[in-house]
């Protein structure tokens, strides 16, 4: 991500870094000479901190500890600003998994918002990707902008302040995902922007909202419908008293999924995840 080598064992100038302190407090940064962070738990110099492996533990001028880590996907998203709601990353990870989202592809994108999601989709198109991201305000978008750039990620997104019942800009896209409360009304132009047999992606709060939105896509001839929450539950991370957490994350959307194609009633009536596996037959 934005240059610097991902993979080195030892962290350098320019790259984003997290202190985490005994009680898991986060601390990001960018590594740059002769700069400071100042904390309640004392000063510590970003000369300290590059040039050494990742996993090791520093210090601050009082001697409190901190253990230098490079941030992961999933820690960038929880700290996310925001002035809306932003996608959990549990529904973020299968989201990216069935849209299939993968280096230099052309992802859309309509409701910005604070740009959890973009960011998530700049990072797995790589370099070579791009990641054009709608919404009708502005104000909104600028939170997102200064998300990306303070990832170093903004190169890599098109932000469009514009109604999209006017129509995308682009077609041919790999992928598009809605993050409004009303899709089923732009489900046309949802068609027009993707590439045939592309991936289409929505969430939404409520199922009379869901039911309006797969009408529409089978209305359009959409299919390969699928329709899903996910739910997740931690555990206390303890060898002698393993035991689940008090709360869990649990119903935060539905997700709806389809794929656009080219095979009318067919691909309609054909729910991604209601087929029994197909027997497979050897002509040996």
């Amino acid at each position: 991500m934005d240059g610097h080598n991902s993979s080195s064992t030892f962290t350098s100038v320019g790259d984003l870094a997290q202190l985490v302190s005994p009680t898991n407090k986060k601390i990001f940064v960018r590594l740059t000479p002769g700069s400071h962070i100042h904390t309640h738990r004392g000063v510590v110099s970003h000369d300290q901190l590059i040039g050494i492996p990742w996993g090791s533990e520093v210090y601050s001028h009082t001697g409190s500890s901190y253990v230098l880590l490079k941030p992961t996907l999933h820690d960038l998203l929880i700290e996310t600003k925001r002035n809306t709601q932003i996608l959990y990353p549990k529904d973020i990870g299968y989201i990216l998994l069935k849209l299939g989202i993968g280096e230099g592809q052309t992802i859309l994108e309509a409701g910005t918002g604070s740009g959890a999601l973009t960011t998530a989709f700049a990072w797995y198109v790589g370099k070579s990707g791009r990641v054009i991201s709608y919404d009708l305000r502005a104000d909104i978008q600028n939170l997102a902008r200064k998300n990306l750039q303070q990832l170093g990620l903004e190169e890599r997104v098109t932000l469009k302040t514009k109604d999209i019942g006017e129509g995308f800009d682009e077609n041919e896209a790999d992928a598009l995902f809605l993050d409004l409360p009303n899709p089923f009304e732009y489900i046309e132009q949802v068609a027009k922007a993707l590439k045939p047999g592309g991936n289409f992606g929505a969430i939404l709060p409520t199922t009379n909202q869901v039911q309006k939105l797969l009408s529409a896509l089978s209305h359009h001839h959409f299919g390969f419908l699928e329709v899903c929450e996910i739910l997740i539950r931690y555990y206390r991370p303890f060898a002698d008293k393993l035991r689940p957490t008090d709360r869990m994350v649990a119903h935060t959307g539905y997700l709806v999924f389809a794929r656009p194609t080219l095979a009318g009633l067919f691909s309609t009536s054909l729910p991604a995840n209601a087929a029994e596996p197909e027997e497979l037959t050897s002509d040996e």
